[in-house]
């Protein structure tokens, strides 16, 4: 019942016409920043934390986590269109949604993107409002070894994008590891993998990657086509900009699964929703009776890892409201914004603070369905991007990629850097290596390192910590079965098959 009460009163704060004001304008300057690539929340809040400046700490937290769970909403739109993802956790965007795309679905695809989102991103917050307390404390059970055990289990579900060629899948996945090395070691201070140039001392980034290896190598691959004179013919909407009944049918399972699952991962800080949109991605790829139809325009593979990345959030707010822990890059910004303002998130929050607790919480449910009003339509005007010529777009495409490269260190060696993984990507699909693996254990690498190297710091060297607790094994079972499972699938699809010309 005074849960209950929180609530009402929280509506009360965030039904206030300057907060439903500050709630539009951060979920508006969300959706702006979601749409470029190389910005992304983390910068986007940063950037205007100085605008916040003598407001009130309520409508200017309000504001600033408008832009966070509205970069979500803008980030698949590029992804589906132009094949640049904009974050790590778009790139499962990218997989399906640009092919849908090409097939002249991109109205279906920002659509199921757009709903999926409001969806999951409601059923997160649902989940904030209900479970933050008791989630909190599963949380603090996850330890260096635990995290380490999660990375794993994210890196064996990444083998299920390797394709026909698991040799190759892993030649990628072992390229994006080593790239994930380069840099000042954390724990020792040494230089690795430098060359002696001091911009890699802190790493390669994501974005330079994955700018590469999808837009610059897609622009490549275009400019080839028009220079053989077997340029594809421009890409022409079909049917609504709108789902089919069967696109419904087919997405709607995907974006409560996605939802649960994107919340889940959220809550565990440092998991990110990177991790929940593998998860998603590959437990539908499973799940489906048609796991070919997968990274060919396959509607599950947009629903899914779109509603993870958005209910991912609302889990991201629980340790940081109920712990005072931020759970990525983000909810760090985030924190320091309670901070200047002279909040300390954690426990004594909710009773010292529930008008701004509360006010935060139910402002995401107002903003989830602003965002959808606002994102819907756009969609007519941004499918028609596609149906720019190729002289135009592939410029425009490649002026994108140069800006959110070079905006986010000011460096030239970034611009060389998205250069070279251009070719690389465009290497990459001419002898048929995916390309996903390589960028998602660029993501994964670095965590899973620390990870493993803080357990082993605090075991001793005793690698007996990683089956000492329930969480440790129990991801270390899901991992094993994660990697048993295909070929068991494989070999009992052969069996099947086998018996039937029999019969």
């Amino acid at each position: 019942m005074e849960t209950l009460t929180h609530i009402l009163n929280g509506f009360s704060v965030c039904l206030q016409p300057v907060n439903l004001w500050y709630t539009f304008l951060g979920v508006f300057l969300g959706t702006i920043i979601g749409v470029l690539p190389g910005i992304g929340p983390s910068a986007g809040i940063a950037l205007l934390i100085p605008v916040t400046y003598g407001m009130n700490p309520t409508s200017a937290l309000i504001m600033m986590a408008g832009i966070y769970y509205g970069s979500k909403y803008g980030g698949s739109t590029t992804a589906i269109l132009i094949r640049t993802p904009g974050e790590a956790a778009s790139v499962m965007t990218t997989l399906d949604g640009y092919e849908m795309a090409r097939k002249g679905r991109a109205g279906a695809a920002l659509a199921v993107s757009a709903i999926g989102s409001f969806i999951a991103g409601t059923l997160g917050v649902i989940g904030l409002t209900l479970f933050a307390l008791p989630l909190a404390s599963m949380a603090l059970k996850f330890g260096p070894a635990e995290y380490f055990c999660l990375m794993m289990f994210a890196m064996t579900a990444v083998s299920s994008l390797a394709g026909k060629s698991p040799a190759k899948g892993m030649l990628s996945t072992l390229l994006g590891l080593m790239i994930a090395t380069i840099g000042i070691d954390l724990q020792s201070g040494q230089p690795r993998y430098t060359m002696g140039v001091a911009e890699f001392q802190d790493g390669v980034g994501f974005i330079v990657v994955v700018v590469g290896l999808f837009a610059v190598a897609e622009v490549f691959r275009g400019m080839e086509d028009i220079f053989k004179g077997v340029a594809a013919p421009m890409i022409r909407i079909s049917g609504k900009l709108w789902l089919t009944k069967e696109e419904w049918k087919r997405a709607i399972g995907p974006i409560w699964r996605g939802g649960i699952i994107g919340f889940i991962i959220g809550v565990l800080p440092g998991a990110g929703g990177t991790i929940a949109s593998i998860l998603s991605y590959t437990t539908e790829k499973r799940l489906s009776p048609n796991p070919d139809e997968f990274g060919k325009g396959a509607i599950e593979g947009v629903a899914g890892p779109e509603s993870a990345n958005n209910s991912d959030t609302a889990g991201a707010m629980v340790p940081l409201l109920t712990l005072g822990v931020p759970g990525g890059g983000a909810t760090a910004v985030l924190m320091g914004a309670f901070i200047m303002y002279g909040i300390q998130p954690g426990p004594l929050l909710f009773e010292k603070r529930p008008d701004l607790v509360w006010g935060l919480v139910d402002s995401m449910y107002i903003g989830n369905v602003m965002c959808l009003i606002l994102n819907l339509p756009l969609i007519g005007i941004f499918v028609r991007l596609l149906y720019i010529p190729s002289g135009i777009l592939y410029p425009l495409i490649v002026a994108i990629s140069v800006i959110g490269s070079y905006a986010i260190n000011g460096s030239m060696l970034d611009l060389y850097l998205v250069l070279f993984f251009g070719v690389v990507g465009y290497v990459f699909g001419k002898v048929d290596i995916p390309v996903a693996p390589l960028v998602l254990s660029l993501v994964l690498g670095g965590m899973m390192e620390q990870s493993f190297r803080q357990a082993m710091t605090i075991s001793g060297a005793d690698p007996a910590i990683f089956v000492k607790s329930g969480i440790s094994i129990s991801l270390i079972i899901l991992s094993v079965i994660s990697i048993a499972a295909p070929f068991v699938l494989s070999r009992l699809k052969e069996w099947k098959g086998s018996e039937s010309e029999q019969v």
